[in-house]
Formats: C-alpha cells, sequence, structure tokens
C-alpha cells in the first residue's frame, strides 16, 4: 500500500469513528488492527504487540498514576476549599477581586492537578456561587474559569509534558521549566486583563466589600503553605537533578496522603473514592498511550511518517511559515482530540523537521503544548467549552463561546510573543537549571 493511500486511508478511518462516537484510545487501536490485517494478514499483529509492550515498560509512565493520585487527593480533600477562601479573603474588596483570586486559585489547582477538567470544574464549583452572589457578570466569570483551568496541562506536574519527553527524548524536567515559565506569563497576562477590563467597567464585578483584619489574612494563608510546599518540593526536586520524575511524583504523592492525613480526612470512603478515580483516569491516559502507539508503529513501519514529513519539507515556504503551519495543525487537533492522543501522533512526525531546520526542539514543544491547551476554550469541540456548560446548564453555548473569546485571543498573543521571542523560554529554561 503506497504512503498516500495508507495516509487517507488511516487517518480518514480514524476521523470517522471519532465521529461515530468511538474512545479516541479504541478508535486508534482500531485503525491499526485493521491496516495491519489488511497489509500484512494477521502475523503482523505481532510488531504492533512489540511496539505497545515497549511503551509499557517506559519508566516515565510510572509518573502518571503517582501525579495523577496527587491531583485528585488535593481536589477531594478540603484544601481546595480553604484555598480558595485563603484568594478570597485577600482579593474580595477590589473591583474583579474575586476574578482575580479565582485565577489564581485554578491556576495554583492546575499546578496542584495536572488536570483540565479537575481544575475548571472544581474552580467553577468552588467559586462561581461567591461571585454570582455579588452580582459579577456571567460572561467574564465562565470566560475567566474556562481559560484558566486550562493551564492544567502547561503549569507542572503535568502529564502531557510528560508524555511529550517520553515521546521526543527531550527532558521532562526542562519541559516543566519551559511549561512553568509559559504558564506563568500566560496566567500574569489574564490577571492584568481582568484587572483592566474590571477598573474600566466596574460593574461588570463589583468589589465584595469584603474588610478582613490582617490577622485573619494571614491565618487563611495556611491554607495555601501545604499545597505550595508540596508543589515546590516536586518540582524543585526535578530541577535540581535530585530526583527523576518519577522518583519525585512518589515523594510528592506521599506528602500529599501526609497532608491530608494531618487534617483527619483520609478515611476508607476518601481512600476508596481517590484510588478508583486515579485508576479510571490513569486507566483512560494509558488507553490513549497504548492506541496511539499501535497506530504510529502501524503508520511509520509503512512509510507514512517519512512521507508527510516529505510533504511538509516539500511545501514551497519558508522554516518560519512551516513552524507556524504546524503549530496551527496542534491548536485545529486540540479542538478535536485529546492532547496525549494529539502528542503520540503529531510529534514523530513533526519532532525530526524541527530539528532538521535548526529550531530549538524544547521551544517548538512548549509552544506546541500551550497550543493544546487553547485548543482546550477553542470553539466548537474545545473540552473546556463542555465542562463550563456543565456547571451552568442554563446558559447558551453560544454565550460560552462569547465569553471565551477575548481570552483565546489573549493566549493566540501569548502563544504568538513566545514564537516570536524565542528567548524568552530557551534563555528562562537555561536560568532555570541550577
Amino acid at each position: 500500500m503506497s504512503p498516500e493511500i495508507l495516509t487517507f486511508g488511516m487517518f480518514g478511518l480514524l476521523i470517522v469513528f471519532i465521529v461515530l462516537g468511538v474512545s479516541l484510545s479504541y478508535a486508534l487501536g482500531g485503525v491499526a488492527v485493521i491496516f495491519t490485517l489488511i497489509m500484512h494478514g494477521p502475523n503482523g499483529l505481532f510488531p504492533i504487540l512489540s511496539a505497545v509492550f515497549t511503551s509499557m515498560w517506559s519508566i516515565l509512565l510510572a509518573a502518571v498514576p503517582l501525579f495523577v493520585f496527587m491531583g485528585i487527593a488535593l481536589a477531594r480533600s478540603k484544601i481546595s476549599h480553604d484555598l480558595y477562601h485563603a484568594f478570597y479573603v485577600w482579593s474580595g474588596r477590589v473591583s474583579g477581586g474575586l476574578l482575580l483570586g479565582t485565577t489564581g486559585f485554578a491556576a495554583v489547582l492546575s499546578a496542584m492537578t495536572g488536570s483540565t477538567a479537575a481544575a475548571t470544574i472544581t474552580t467553577g464549583m468552588v467559586g462561581m456561587p461567591s461571585m454570582e452572589k455579588h452580582g459579577y457578570d456571567r460572561k467574564l466569570m465562565l470566560g475567566t474559569i474556562g481559560a484558566a483551568g486550562t493551564l492544567g496541562v502547561l503549569i507542572p506536574p503535568s502529564i502531557t509534558l510528560i508524555v511529550i519527553g517520553m515521546t521526543t527524548g527531550l527532558s521532562v524536567g526542562k519541559l516543566f521549566m519551559g511549561g512553568l515559565i509559559a504558564g506563568l506569563i500566560m496566567l500574569f497576562a489574564m490577571i492584568v486583563y481582568i484587572a483592566i477590563r474590571t477598573a474600566m467597567n466596574p460593574s461588570l464585578a463589583p468589589s465584595a466589600g469584603l474588610r478582613v483584619p490582617l490577622k485573619e489574612k494571614f491565618q487563611a494563608l495556611k491554607a495555601v503553605i501545604p499545597p505550595l510546599a508540596i508543589i515546590m518540593i516536586v518540582l524543585a526536586s526535578i530541577f535540581m537533578g535530585l530526583a527523576t520524575p518519577t522518583e519525585a511524583a512518589a515523594v510528592g504523592a506521599f506528602a500529599v496522603t501526609v497532608a491530608i492525613a494531618l487534617r483527619g480526612e483520609v478515611n476508607l470512603k476518601f481512600i476508596r473514592e481517590v484510588t478508583y478515580i486515579t485508576a479510571t483516569t490513569t486507566g483512560m491516559v494509558m488507553w490513549i498511550v497504548f492506541g496511539a502507539t499501535a497506530f504510529v508503529s502501524v503508520y511509520s513501519s509503512a512509510g507514512g511518517i517519512q512521507f508527510m514529513q516529505s510533504v511538509l519539507l516539500s511545501l514551497d515556504i519558508g522554516p518560519w511559515a512551516l513552524i507556524i503551519v504546524m503549530q496551527l495543525v496542534a491548536l485545529l487537533l486540540g479542538m478535536f482530540l485529546d492532547p496525549v492522543g494529539i502528542i503520540l501522533m503529531a510529534l514523530p512526525i513533526f519532532y525530526p523537521i524541527v530539528v532538521k531546520l535548526g529550531f530549538d526542539p524544547l521551544w517548538f514543544c512548549v509552544i506546541f503544548q500551550v497550543n493544546l491547551c487553547i485548543g482546550y476554550i477553542t470553539p466548537p469541540f474545545g473540552y473546556n467549552i463542555f465542562y463550563l456548560k456543565s456547571l451552568r446548564p442554563d446558559t447558551p453555548i453560544t454565550t460560552i463561546y462569547r465569553s471565551l473569546a477575548p481570552f483565546i485571543i489573549l493566549m493566540l498573543s501569548c502563544g504568538a510573543i513566545f514564537l516570536a521571542f524565542p528567548s524568552i523560554l530557551i534563555k528562562g529554561v537555561e536560568l532555570l537549571v541550577f
């Protein structure tokens, strides 16, 4: 089978399966099996098994359930509510203060959970009742929660950055550094935008008028110390080279368990819920990894990856234009597919081209991840759109689209800055290397 027919056939059938509602992992694996049987018969299935078992033995994958456990345990405990209260008492007196606090809360929760779903839904459930009570504009409120919630796949510890490291061979620690820099810059941009907009029109987010003694404010900060300390210990151990991501994840999982146990929240029900959600979430990620591994192994063995690389390199455009095209593909795919599947399908094609053109691969991969973040809130099928819809079912989907539009522009602008000024990420990572 020629690479051209293979490309149209495999990706075309994958699209059909996705439209029919088949899970991405089963769609990827199913397409791989079907085309292997067509090209090689039953005897051709062994290379698929070999490729999947090889990915199973990747030590980096062992970090996934540990980081997932950290996030689920923190989100399920009352730490998240105490954390929001700390942001609430420190920001309640200014116009838009609760929005600013919610943005910071979502960012910290993203770092704690590494999940956009957990960050967005938890932020909405904890923060929206208070903001609605004080008459905040619903569109601005939904847009803020949806945009800040996407940072869960960018701010480390991020499962998708681990998958990028596994796929490309790049240092996960350096990817974490790049993701941290990009995530903090995007968070700062969101805070500035909210502050300016609410200052110009205070009616969008009236002051809560909350007057809290300074002593009580500092007492509220006690809730912030445990999760921030855990995150800093995990990241510092990776950045300083004291531990691998898997080892740091194990330390973090243990620290989270101790922190929650000291609060008296660990009981049989808590353990059962956290264990179940961790297992199901990890299983979903792993099956996508295995399905994508099978898909890529079949496509690559038949010359598909080399064909796509030759097509991209033969385009009559400059190197920078080609980089932009690949980033736009990431943005487009992010509107429809899970980031793990996109990484495993697209980066084996894009990464060698980036290296061949002489661009910094770490810089490219971090911006690639930024575009996957933006895809979460981009109509019509960004995941966070539906998370927001589940939080407020009475809100028309078109209203949610409009609420997210300014933040999409803001995040695209940040991505454009990272593209235009590579030194922001490249030099930033170099400075963070101890």
